[in-house]
């Protein structure tokens, strides 16, 4: 049995509310920051807003990516 399934089987008899305060501690802390991630997205982004600005990047407006998905 791997490690994992262990857990949740200790962990599935317990009350709505315990196990909700358990996912949010699983959340939290896969959701650590992490500079070097965030420092690439930070370049990604400035070199897209600039692109975007100096009219170098073709956008896509609203209704045309919601008609998409009718």
């Amino acid at each position: 049995m791997k490690n994992y399934q262990a857990i949740y089987q200790q962990a599935n008899p317990l009350p709505p509310l315990e196990k909700l305060q358990l996912v949010e501690l699983l959340l939290a802390d896969l959701d650590t920051p992490n500079p070097e991630i965030d420092a690439v997205w930070r370049e990604e982004a400035q070199r897209r807003w600039q692109a975007y600005r100096a009219g170098e990047l073709k956008t896509v407006s609203y209704d045309a990516v919601m008609q998409k998905y009718k």
